[in-house]
């Protein structure tokens, strides 16, 4: 097994490969951390299979056996038809309990499958509740949650409480639908669907129908996920590792043990057209965004990146893959728009390739990066959203193709000049994503304060779109954005507008350099300007305080902020 250093972190993750090959007989590699991969096995070509219509499951012997199941299971296809002839998993040891999902790359190839052996034999339904009838109740726009629109974490005492015919909560896969609406639709009849009623029903769907698509049949009941509880304390901290190997022949040894918690287990199956491998591991707040799928020209990889961990899952398609290993993977970006925003900040839009399902978390960076004079130069960059008001809601199915940038255009700069004379159609490379902004320390907060100035607008973007969509509890949001002048203003209309739209949010300009007609705020960040503006509705308010900005900006807020006794809990700052 091999370890490299990683400023990131992952989770669980399944892989679904086109055709199957046998059971794998895979030595143990290791190597150094600064090393490439190892080359892989020659490929080799593999007859057609031929199993019967039920899927077959493998259990190899020198497999561990699983962990019991959790909320559910994490999948990710990988599109293409090309034979998979050599296999690497690459893993660390887990922290927390996971929360699965399945974010599908799909080609659209896939076939119809027979119904298993098991199928439970329908029922007959009332007039007006077929299928069709389901599909017109869906799209009528009736509220078929209970919770208009919203999505929210459930906790697993909060799911047993859903227990009864009109009012039955069922988990899939780490997502918590409301059934109520759907027991007179579904064909089992109601009695199947109650045999689930609050609780996990991944492993009876499983064993019933695990063809049907129900992402797309239940999306308009999602209620949201499934809340699992911490393991470890939160001031429990482990150096950050990746773990490069390939899938072992047994349960990973006490060598590997030593290097973390507890470490994963492995379990595999295949059907007459996908073999799956599931890695069980232990871990908290996992989603879409924590997910990243590259296929490009004979490598897929996968990787899940959480906290202090991250999990990869490499497979070579047709033959040897030699590349090294980085903590940065990038894929080319191609450039599709670039308007202008301000007299020196343009909107970038770069589209990622077909066959990459990447979502930056909020508060993340990425780097970009290009060839200049024969050398590549590399520059972070925070993604935002197109817009303020766009619509802060992660799907079931994701197709989320496009990253947007604000990007200050410095005249004089190396980078910048470079990447603003970029014409439609060329390409940026993008890196994973980066970052110590975690997404929990928004929730049940009271309170929320962001400090910008100039293009340290752009973390905030994503926080304030997140914490007004998605935070129950959030009170207030007030922005104090610093400039040199009204021009200088990052979407200044958009910021007034949703001020006016949402009164929980307050945006303040403050402006270094105002011509006399200015009539707000001027200077630059002080004790005396903040502590007016950070005001807590009491002692016990939970708050939080972001601020970005140039190197002294941050430094002097960060100093501030303490003087004005505000805890470490209470303060994140945004550095690249």
């Amino acid at each position: 097994m091999e370890i490299a250093k990683r400023t990131e972190n992952g989770s669980g993750q399944c892989v679904h490969l086109c055709r199957p090959p046998p059971a794998p007989d895979l030595p143990m590699q290791h190597r150094g951390a600064d090393s490439g991969y190892n080359a892989l096995a020659p490929p080799r070509a593999y007859p057609a299979p031929s199993l019967p219509p039920a899927p077959s499951r493998l259990l190899p012997s020198d497999l561990p056996a699983p962990h019991p199941p959790c909320p559910g299971s994490a999948a990710v296809r990988s599109p293409g038809s090309r034979f998979a002839s050599s296999l690497r998993v690459l893993c660390s040891p887990p922290r927390r309990s996971a929360v699965f999902w399945r974010p599908w790359i799909d080609d659209g190839g896939e076939k119809e499958q027979e119904a298993p052996h098991n199928a439970v034999e329908a029922v007959p339904l009332k007039q007006g509740r077929s299928l069709m009838d389901w599909i017109r109740l869906t799209k009528s726009g009736k509220d078929l949650t209970g919770l208009k629109g919203r999505l929210i974490e459930v906790t697993e005492e909060e799911l047993k409480k859903h227990n009864k015919k009109d009012d039955c909560w069922i988990c899939i896969r780490g997502f918590v639908y409301n059934v109520s609406p759907y027991m007179e639709y579904h064909p089992g009849g109601e009695d199947e669907l109650m045999r689930a009623a609050g609780s996990d029903g991944t492993d009876l769907f499983d064993q019933v129908h695990r063809w049907v698509n129900y992402e797309s049949m239940l999306k308009e009941c999602l209620v949201g996920r499934m809340a699992m509880k911490p393991a470890f304390p939160k001031d429990y901290h482990e150096e950050k590792k990746v773990l490069n190997g390939m899938l072992p022949q047994s349960q990973v040894t006490d060598t590997l043990a030593k290097e973390g918690p507890s470490s994963p287990s492995y379990d595999w199956f295949q059907t007459d057209s996908l073999v799956t491998i599931v890695i069980y591991t232990k871990q908290k707040d996992i989603n879409l965004d924590s997910v990243i799928v590259d296929h490009r020209d004979d490598s897929f990889r996968a990787e899940t990146v959480i906290k202090d961990y991250s999990y990869l899952v490499h497979v070579a398609l047709s033959h040897e893959i030699q590349e090294d290993f980085s903590g940065l993977f990038y894929r080319k970006c191609q450039l599709v728009s670039k308007e202008d925003v301000t007299h020196d900040t343009k909107l970038f839009c770069l589209m990622l390739p077909p066959s990459t399902h990447l979502e930056v978390p909020v508060g993340q960076h990425v780097y970009l990066r290009l060839p200049i004079t024969g050398t590549e130069i590399v520059k972070p960059y925070t993604p935002v959203c197109d817009s303020l008001f766009s619509e802060f809601k992660e799907p079931v199915l994701p197709n989320n193709v496009y990253i947007y940038f604000l990007i200050k255009i410095y005249p004089a700069g190396f980078f910048t000049p470079e990447l603003d004379q970029l014409q439609i159609g060329d390409y940026v490379s993008v890196s994973n994503p980066e970052g110590n902004f975690i997404i929990s320390q928004l929730q049940e907060l009271e309170d929320l304060f962001l400090l910008a100035a100039g293009t340290g607008f752009t973390p905030m973007v994503k926080v304030l779109n997140y914490a007004l969509t998605n935070i129950p509890s959030l009170r207030k949001v007030k922005l104090m954005f610093f400039n040199k002048t009204e021009d200088d203003i990052i979407w200044r209309s958009q910021l007034e507008k949703l001020a006016f739209k949402d009164k929980r949010f307050e945006v303040e300009f403050v402006l270094s350099a105002p011509t006399s007609e200015w009539s707000g705020k001027q200077g630059y960040i002080s004790p005396a300007l903040l502590s007016e503006f950070l005001k807590r509705r009491s002692d016990t308010s939970k708050v939080l305080i972001c601020l970005c900005g140039p190197t002294p900006f941050t430094e002097q807020g960060m100093k501030m902020l303490h003087d004005l006794n505000f805890s470490k809990d209470e303060i994140h700052s945004f550095t690249a």
